[in-house]
């Protein structure tokens, strides 16, 4: 599941003057829509490919062991959800369609289920940290070659929005709420008792991550300051190999 929007405003580029606001979304959603999509997806398929390693078959059964993101896409978490959200201007976030796995598979259940578990966040994080020599060597080809510099520029953007989305969508996926990828993790370290009634409360996890948004918002930052913390260290690798920013500083 990612965490969308509200805390991604605020690293979209500026425009040089006031642009008109239809435009202005039009430029976040270029920038922003292909890279979150795409970290989403990945999320998911490693959701998957891990499940497969670890003997469960079920998502390369049903198709769902693919890049393809309309496979990964769903109506409600990926589309509606964060548009009525924007709309009514409550705190956004969606998700992919989550790949099905079937614990009962893994050679290991416990094991399995912490190893697939966490694909999903480990991936988030990888794809972070590749972007950085990325953003650096489209940094240095544009200095070298000034006729690519609008195009270069746009996609050195859209790498350093994915390093941002992917240290977010890592962190966020850790908060130890069912249905998120922590609580897969968190289960097994509650005596059994409290670990069972932990996972019954899956059924209204959205709800409970909701309030939490919106009414606990700086317990969210908090937990999500290690990512701001490793952006910022990302930061002072890159920015010396910054490209004009096309859409104005």
């Amino acid at each position: 599941m990612g965490f969308a929007c509200n805390h991604f405003r605020r690293s979209l580029p500026k425009t040089r003057t006031l642009a008109p606001a239809a435009l202005d979304f039009l430029q976040k959603l270029f920038l922003l829509g292909p890279v979150l999509l795409f970290s989403m997806v990945a999320h998911e398929y490693a959701h998957g490919y891990a499940a497969f390693k670890q003997g469960d078959m079920t998502a390369y059964q049903l198709g769902r062991l693919t890049w393809n993101p309309i496979k990964h896409i769903d109506p409600f978490m990926t589309i509606l959800l964060p548009v009525m959200l924007a709309y009514l201007n409550l705190p956004i976030f969606g998700g992919a369609k989550p790949v099905p796995v079937n614990p009962r598979n893994y050679r290991n259940y416990k094991r399995g289920d912490i190893i697939v578990s966490l694909a999903g966040v480990a991936t988030n994080v990888v794809i972070a940290f590749a972007c950085v020599p990325l953003i650096i060597m489209i940094g240095l080809i544009g200095q070298n070659v000034p006729v690519l510099l609008r195009p270069l520029g746009i996609l050195q953007q859209m790498l350093v929005l994915g390093v941002f989305v992917n240290l977010i969508l890592a962190a966020f996926n850790l908060i130890p709420i069912p249905p998120l990828d922590g609580s897969h993790v968190f289960k097994y370290l509650l005596p059994p008792q409290w670990s069972l009634a932990y996972q019954r409360i899956g059924g209204i996890g959205l709800l409970i991550l909701f309030a939490v948004l919106s009414f606990a918002r700086g317990l969210v930052t908090l937990w999500l300051t290690p990512a701001y913390y490793l952006r910022f260290l990302a930061e002072q690798l890159y920015l010396p190999f910054m490209l004009p920013n096309p859409f104005g500083a």
